[in-house]
């Protein structure tokens, strides 16, 4: 979650890539002591890997190519649940896609007139964006009326696109975003019997455990003082946008900033939700024993029967259940960390009772944590962004070693299966753009390691395949990362649309083969068994073996009884390289090879190579082109 378009590094057990300029609060941090890592790695439950295509749901089908700053919806269009047509899901499932992640579904503040839909005007004072931030939810019980061809008929739209996506054999997460809502939350979709979040809350004290809301009493809100290189909208005149927001008495904001007039780094547009955390950083709440993180999420269930809950820990449990009923199959939490791991325990438990194969996914960005929201959280998977992510654009930039990622993947081999792996996504730079690589192909090599080393699900951020770089200011949003808060057409997306044919035509013939490389990686690595398998790292013994083989080059092994292969990247962009890839005695030995010779077909190009085994240690003659790479079955 990006909240401003500024970034910037909080050290928090080191350098950490946060969207918003401001820690939380120390009284919102979790308590839980650390779960000591295990040598032995889990198993994964999953007969394939999984690959998870995220689309932003507002700019995937919006063909108006305008992309005026600050443009209005009526200028710059925007992207319908029906664009994803039967010919657009068939095009997303033939990159090997297992999982569809609609980012931006929950309807959230924007700066747009829905009132003669019975929905109240949102103040631009307190939106990032014109389109907004697809993370200041404002009713949690529908969806974005923006997304809807007809907006009073927005929830049934969304539930045929939950249909559609399921008969293309494809499952459906959504986001659930549960450190914070909009300023102004309010829903119109309510069952009966749910109350909006702070509707019952006492806001004459700052904190009640039953409270949805912490607040400072007696103030009342101010709006941030906007620095001179900032206007609302553009400069644009408003009605609403006059500088006032009216709140009274003033809530704390999402990251935690306990003042009446947040700063313009603060997630000021946002309000912090109470989950029992007192202001001084004491529970009010069950915790959770330690040696429940040997315990599965039925034993949780248990735990949490018959005790008593902070009231927002029983919102968000019926709103999880709400969309589970109408066929969603998993979740995408933002900044879950920001949240005690014991409400993750009671929400993943309960959403796990009703759906065992739902899919919850969790940006988490502090390592020393990740044990805990896996195995105390009952998380299925976190970001791999601090450990893999950050090491692989360091090499991927050509200012990092390829020895990192062994490293990473060592050190993470006891929860390997639950670090989701990615190259985009909606708050990373684009990999074309030049304040990242400045050129798509240098993800070539990066999405094979990223996709093949282990056996966590892939995630690809659309866009990607086609070498979208993020090139333009939209206005809140800034170069080198596609827009999340502006209406804005994808440039090298719209080509691969091409007007809702999803085939690429428009596209140029490198972007064309660009596209063809990643469908072919990630269709292979969806259906091999290997990859659920066993790993291998070859890099220190053909290092050592001064073979031409060095830091630019990254090469393991992965193997199931069914299938073996061998991995070899190459990231110089310029230069190609040749050498003699050993494989060790000890992997031969694993693969009870004798001596002699075997053929080995590249999964990527169908190339064929020949593996000598010769008193009981393996070698291929490689020559690799410039950003080349092999996935070698034996």
């Amino acid at each position: 979650m990006r909240k401003s378009a500024t970034i910037l590094l909080l050290s928090v057990a080191g350098s950490l890539l946060l969207s918003c300029s401001k820690a939380p609060e120390p009284a919102m941090s979790t308590k839980t002591e650390p779960v000591a890592a295990k040598p032995a790695a889990e198993r994964p439950a999953t007969e394939h890997k999984v690959v998870v295509y995220q689309v932003f749901t507002r700019l995937f089908g919006n063909t108006n190519s305008n992309n005026q700053p600050w443009g209005t919806l009526a200028q710059n269009g925007v992207g319908k649940f029906a664009d994803f047509t039967p010919q657009a899901l068939d095009a997303i499932k033939a990159l090997g896609v297992s999982h569809i992640w609609y980012t931006g579904v929950p309807h959230h503040a924007l700066v747009n007139d829905y009132s003669a839909y019975g929905i109240s005007n949102d103040d631009p004072d307190v939106i990032k964006g014109r389109a907004g931030s697809p993370y200041a939810v404002k009713d949690y019980y529908n969806v974005n009326p923006d997304l809807a061809t007809d907006p009073a008929n927005r929830l049934a739209e969304f539930e045929q696109l939950i249909t559609r996506t399921h008969q293309h054999g494809m499952k459906v997460l959504i986001d659930i975003v549960p450190n914070h809502v909009a300023r102004a939350y309010q829903s119109l979709s309510n069952p009966e019997g749910a109350a909006d979040f702070g509707a019952n809350d006492d806001t004459t004290v700052e904190y009640a455990r039953d409270n949805n809301f912490y607040y400072v009493p007696g103030q009342a809100f101010n709006v941030p003082a906007f620095p001179d290189s900032y206007q609302v909208l553009g400069g644009e005149a408003h009605p609403l946008a006059d500088g006032k927001f009216a709140e009274y008495p003033a809530k704390w904001t999402g990251n935690g900033s306990r003042a009446a007039q947040p700063a313009f780094d603060d997630w000021y547009e946002t309000v912090k939700i109470n989950y029992g955390v007192k202001p001084d950083g004491s529970y009010d709440f069950d915790s959770l024993p330690p040696y429940y993180a040997e315990k599965d999420w039925q034993a949780h269930f248990q735990f949490w029967q018959g005790k008593t809950v902070p009231d927002s820990w029983r919102k968000f449990r019926d709103i999880t259940q709400y969309w589970l009923a109408k066929g969603v199959d998993g979740f995408r939490y933002d900044m879950a960390e920001m949240v005690p791991v014991e409400f993750w325990s009671y929400l993943n438990s309960h959403i796990k009772q009703t759906n065992p194969q739902a899919f919850l996914l969790a940006e988490v960005y502090q390592p020393h944590l990740y044990r805990d929201y896996i195995k105390l959280g009952k998380m299925d998977y976190l970001y791999d962004k601090v450990e893999f992510y950050d090491s692989l654009k360091l090499v991927m930039q050509g200012k990092g070693p390829t020895s990192a990622l062994i490293e990473t993947q060592q050190r993470m081999a006891d929860i390997e299966h639950h670090m989701l792996h990615f190259l985009e996504n909606h708050d990373e730079q684009r990999i074309a753009a030049p304040e990242f690589a400045g050129d798509a192909r240098k993800g070539l090599p990066a999405m094979v390691v990223s996709a093949t080393i282990s056996t966590s699900p892939t995630m690809l951020y659309f866009g990607q395949h086609v070498g979208e770089p993020g090139a333009a200011d939209a206005g809140f949003g800034k170069a080198s990362r596609t827009t999340i808060f502006d209406y804005w057409g994808v440039p090298q997306h719209q080509k691969w649309m091409n007007g809702g044919k999803f085939d690429g035509a428009a596209l140029s013939e490198d972007d064309k083969a660009l596209h063809a490389y990643y469908q072919r990686l990630l269709s292979f690595t969806a259906k091999a068994p290997a990859l659920m398998g066993q790993y291998a790292e070859l890099h220190s013994a053909n290092l050592a073996a001064n073979s031409g083989y060095s830091e630019q080059q990254l090469a393991f092994a992965r193997w199931s009884d069914e299938q073996k292969l061998v991995v070899v990247s190459h990231f110089n962009a310029d230069a190609a390289v040749s050498f003699s890839l050993t494989l060790p005695a000890d992997l031969i030995k694993r693969w009870q090879l004798s001596d002699g010779q075997y053929s080995l077909t590249d999964a990527l190009s169908n190339q064929q190579y020949s593996l000598t085994v010769s008193s009981g240690t393996g070698s291929i003659a490689l020559e690799l082109a410039p950003l080349a790479s092999v996935i070698l079955e034996l």
